[in-house]
């Protein structure tokens, strides 16, 4: 994959960087004042230049050279400097969200009967989002496949950014953690990726399977939605996030899954569509247990300094999720108003 061309001066600045292949400690972009970012988890420009600066982490560009990228100590600054202003951004939209997120003392005597009522109550008022159902009835085969191509900057790189936090817990936690990875990464069998079924699936509809194309055309809430996971993942102290945030994600996926599925089927899409869901549609019905229960009440029993976090990544998962899925939705609504008015 080749570094995406910027949007704005805040990933020109990423981008450019990382091209100029200085000898040395690469210099720092020259950031945007913030204020000209009207709202991060929105803003393209502000996501793109992180999600480069994530990627780095992960498997990296072709046309970046410097093998000591990754480290860089003055792309760590600029990386930093965006963190702080997307958690800041995260943790104001959890604050301004109180519904979501239940105050544990009302919850339980203990924090790990606390997090798990909470997680309970949170994830089961949320039934399928606006978008699932939409997909379901309504959705023309174009803006289902423009959905796929959406949740492709995710799904092809699925379940890494949680493999992230394996070495930052222990105990019952650790083990939970690896069962759900395993199967996420096919339960020993390669072709049984979650990742590679999804590339199935895009390779179905004779669309692309890598992410460079979908990186390209991604809105910056979806965007935001994959950085968050980065985010939580590779910074340590945010660990009992990145569980809370896995937590609300298999605790809320099974029931969409199956309304996708479902529309998957009233457009006749291919087979390898309806496998991807399928296989998520019970998958993550398991999951969902094994995440707040095996997971997330464990890592607390050991750690209860972490129960706030849980709940913050829980709340923001949901939150952000949310905000990416209205963005689709409207944007199609307006095409569609548009059509009918020409």
């Amino acid at each position: 994959m080749k570094l995406p061309e910027p949007c704005g001066p805040l990933s020109a600045g990423v981008v450019e960087t990382l091209r100029a292949r200085p000898h040395g400690p690469h210099a720092v972009p020259e950031p945007r004042a913030m204020g000209d970012v009207t709202y991060p988890l929105t803003d393209r420009d502000f996501q793109l230049a992180l999600w480069v600066l994530y990627e780095l982490h992960y498997r990296g560009f072709d046309d970046v050279d410097d093998p000591h990228a990754e480290w860089d100590p003055l792309l760590l600054v600029s990386r930093a400097a965006l963190e702080r202003t997307f958690e800041h951004t995260v943790r104001q939209l959890v604050q301004d969200t109180p519904a979501e997120a239940p105050a544990l003392d009302d919850l339980g005597d203990t924090p790990t009967a606390q997090v798990t009522a909470a997680l309970v109550r949170m994830t089961a008022r949320s039934g399928p989002s606006e978008l699932a159902q939409f997909l379901h009835r309504r959705a023309t085969r174009e803006e289902f496949q423009a959905y796929l191509s959406e949740r492709a900057v995710y799904h092809l790189r699925e379940s890494d950014p949680q493999s992230f936090v394996l070495p930052r817990i222990g105990g019952a936690a650790k083990v939970a953690l690896a069962e759900l990875q395993y199967d996420e990464y096919g339960g020993g069998r390669a072709e049984r990726l979650h990742q590679a079924l999804f590339a199935r699936a895009l390779a179905s509809l004779d669309l692309p399977t890598d992410l460079a194309p979908y990186v390209a055309q991604a809105t910056g809430a979806t965007l935001a939605s994959v950085n968050l996971m980065s985010l939580f993942a590779l910074n340590r102290r945010l660990r009992g996030a990145a569980m809370g945030h896995l937590a609300a994600f298999e605790a809320t996926s099974s029931l969409p899954c199956e309304r996708i599925l479902r529309g998957a089927r009233r457009l006749r899409l291919p087979d390898a569509v309806a496998d991807y869901y399928d296989e998520h549609v019970e998958a993550d019905a398991v999951h969902e247990q094994l995440a707040i229960r095996g997971i997330c009440a464990t890592l607390v029993e050991d750690e209860p300094e972490l129960a706030p976090d849980v709940i913050l990544g829980a709340t923001a998962c949901l939150a952000v999720d949310g905000l990416a899925g209205e963005v689709l939705l409207d944007g199609w609504r307006s095409r569609r108003e548009d059509r009918a008015a020409g």
